[in-house]
This record gives C-alpha cells, structure tokens and sequence, in this order.
C-alpha cells in the first residue's frame, strides 16, 4: 500500500516507446483558379449611354433653356403666332444685350404678360424714327428683318435711351405694340434671348 499522502500518477493512453497519439488532420484544399470577370454587355452599354445623354439633354433645357409660346403676330415674318420656342434664361448673365437680339421681357405696364421684341437701341443710342425709318447715333439703320409691306409710317423725335434701358419694337412694325407706346424697357424686367423654334416644324430653326 501507498502512503496516504502519495498519490499514484494517472494512467496514460500512451505504449512505452511511442509518440503521443496526435488527432489526424486533413491537409487544406488547393485554391482554384480565380473566376473571370463578366464581360458587360455591349448593348447595355449603349443604352446607358443613350439613358445619360436624354439626362443631361433635359437638365440643358429645364435649368439653361424655357419653352415658350408665340402669341399674336408682331414678329411676322421670322415668328408666328404659337409658335413654340426656346429662350436662353442664362445667356444675358454672361454677356451684354446687343441691338438686333430678339428678346423677351415682362411687360412694363404688366409684369404678369410677357412680351417679345427686338431690341432696337441700347443704353447711350440716339434714335430717331422718321416715317418709320430707324435713325441710330445720326446713322440710317438698315433692317433687313422688316419687309416694306409691313413698315408704316410713325416717327418719334430723337431721344437718348437711359442707363440700364432698352429700346424694343416688333419687326412686323404696322400693328406692333412696342416702345414707340410704352418707352424703353428696363434691364431688369428682360429675362430670357429667343433661341430656336422647334415648333412647327416649317417654322424650326434658330432666332435671328
């Protein structure tokens, strides 16, 4: 017998002579190869590409360009009434009104209409009107925009157009509301240059 403060070691799994026993492992697999990217589809590609510029072709006209509406015939013969067209609301942001723009303003004697015109004489302009030929800074005014048969024959004594106001008539100058009636118009109320017309398609192409 043992002494009782000895204790005997534990028993052992182990045969004299040979290594512990060791759990069995399985070795790891070999990674195979890497997978191919897909290739993109070229028609999905061209029809993003279509998607992206319809996109910013409508935030070029909703932020840069406004559709408008023709209403009446003071602009005959280059504009006819509903004719649909663009106006650049931006340009004039950028660069100087400048005689011979077609323009479009809110009406002097009511912002709530619009009106659209050319601009005949800037801030500084001498104009004169005699039996309706435009006379500016002393010189004849050629305006190839004005057929004879819709001229007339108004005059208006020579004025000097103020600061920061403009001089607007109608081409079709016979039944044409303009400032020969209501004066110069001031910068501030001119809001957008007349672009192209897109509609009808006989009357389609740029504003000049």
């Amino acid at each position: 017998m043992l002494p009782e403060d000895e204790t005997t070691p534990p028993a052992s799994l182990t045969h004299q002579g040979e290594p512990p026993y060791m759990p069995a492992t399985m070795p790891a697999p070999a990674p195979g190869p890497a997978p191919e990217p897909a290739k993109p589809n070229p028609l999905n590609l061209w029809l993003r590409d279509i998607a992206v510029a319809i996109g910013a072709s409508v935030l070029i006209v909703l932020f840069l360009y406004q559709p408008v509406k023709v209403e009446g015939t003071s602009m005959l013969p280059r504009l006819e009434d509903r004719d649909r067209l663009f106006i650049n609301k931006f340009v004039y942001h950028f660069e100087s009104i400048h005689r011979g723009d077609v323009v479009v303003f809110h009406y002097p004697r009511d912002p709530e209409k619009s009106y659209i015109k050319r601009v005949i004489a800037v801030p500084g302009d001498r104009l004169r009107i005699d039996r309706g030929e435009v006379y500016l800074n002393g010189k004849h005014m050629p305006e190839p925009y004005v057929p004879d048969e819709f001229r007339d024959m108004k005059s208006m004594p020579e004025t000097v157009i103020p600061d920061e106001e403009y001089f607007m008539m109608g081409d079709h100058r016979s039944i044409s509301s303009d400032s020969r009636e209501f004066g110069p118009v001031d910068r501030d109320l001119i809001y957008g240059k007349a672009v192209f017309v897109y509609w009808p398609t006989k009357d389609a192409g740029v504003v000049d």
